[in-house]
């Protein structure tokens, strides 16, 4: 990743004069400029990674070149992409039930064949499709579990892409008989399916997902793309090389920017590795599902993101959010105030 300036700290950590420099630099930066970081201590990368989001700036890339360690952050916000500053409550995000048809060993809401339903249900999300057009919600994605094993999918899709552009996540395995039929009936301009493939070939996908798995959501992919739909592939990778090799499959596929999403494996849930996420690092994106108000989709069983267990009136819940994020953000203003050393 080319940067607007490029530092060499030698051998500098945090404990030895890396903070001053960085911040004389920083004065002579303006806002969204690149900053690179050249060193020869790869151990300071968590606490580079720590002082970027308690002062704001976006660490954008890790990778070693040569045997030494290339950082690249973000100074400040101005070049961040826009919907970084959404509004909240603008993205709804329901979970329909929590049983998969799969056991993937990263699931962040632990779902599988054996996992409780937990089912949302028709009843609840007319209601609140019916109240969220109201409360400002843009986009409504539809998870799970496997969204495609509930019995109403069809009629919980319409009523979602009635009241907003709807996203529903799937990994695209149960595209036969019925849930052809279900498909067929749904408003092509109104809903767009994510299908998840984690890697150009099918070894590291089925490792994380089950033998085979591959295969049949590439078929699931091709067959939604017939079926007229707009197609978004996702992908959960663990490192930086597995997700620039899969932009690369990507560019191959001819598939457009903006239906690629790539992330990493959060540590939640069934996961025993990943990135480590708190209510804090976490833009909130309203989730809901048959137990509560969540957070995040990320942590969506989670007690620690859990906002409130009554979902209704609607725009209660969206408030508590709201007064929830306003705390969060007090409090990393304080901290970002004591952590300032000039």
């Amino acid at each position: 990743m080319k940067a607007d300036i490029d530092l060499d700290i030698g051998q500098k950590t945090f404990a030895s004069g890396l903070l001053p420099e960085l911040i004389s630099v920083l004065r002579r930066r303006r806002l969204g400029d690149l900053v690179a970081l050249v060193g020869d201590d790869e151990s300071i990368g968590p606490e580079l990674e720590t002082w970027c989001r308690f002062t704001g700036n976006t660490l954008l890339e890790s990778r070693v070149e040569n045997g030494r360690t290339r950082w690249v952050f973000r100074f400040g916000t101005a070049a961040m992409p826009s919907d970084e500053n959404r509004p909240v409550g603008s993205r709804l995000w329901l979970y329909t039930n929590f049983n998969c048809n799969l056991h993937c060993d990263y699931c962040c809401v632990r779902s599988s064949p054996t996992a409780p339903r937990r089912e949302l249900g028709l009843a609840r999300v007319q209601r609140i499709a019916g109240e969220a057009a109201e409360l400002g919600v843009k986009e409504i994605f539809v998870t799970g579990g496997e969204p495609f094993l509930v019995e109403d999918i069809g009629e919980i899709l319409a009523c979602c892409a009635a009241a907003a552009p709807t996203t529903v996540l799937t990994n695209g395995m149960l595209f036969a008989g019925r849930r052809a039929e279900i498909l067929e009936a749904l408003p092509r301009d109104r809903i767009v399916l994510q299908i998840s493939l984690d890697s150009p070939t099918p070894e590291r996908h089925d490792l994380h997902r089950g033998a085979g798995t591959w295969s049949r959501a590439r078929e699931g992919i091709q067959r939604a793309d017939a079926l007229g739909f707009r197609v978004r592939v996702a992908a959960t990778v663990s490192t930086d090389a597995e997700a620039a090799e899969f932009r690369q499959f990507l560019d191959e596929e001819k598939i457009a920017a903006e239906d690629r999403v790539i992330r990493r494996i959060a540590l939640r849930g069934a996961a025993s590795e990943g990135i480590a996420v708190t209510r804090a690092d976490l833009v909130p994106e309203i989730t809901i599902t048959a137990e509560g108000v969540y957070w995040h989709p990320v942590g969506a069983e989670d007690p620690d993101l859990l906002i409130t267990r009554d979902i209704f009136p609607l725009s209660e819940s969206f408030a508590a959010v709201r007064r929830a994020f306003d705390r969060e953000s007090e409090h990393a203003n304080k901290v970002a105030r004591i952590f300032n050393c000039a």
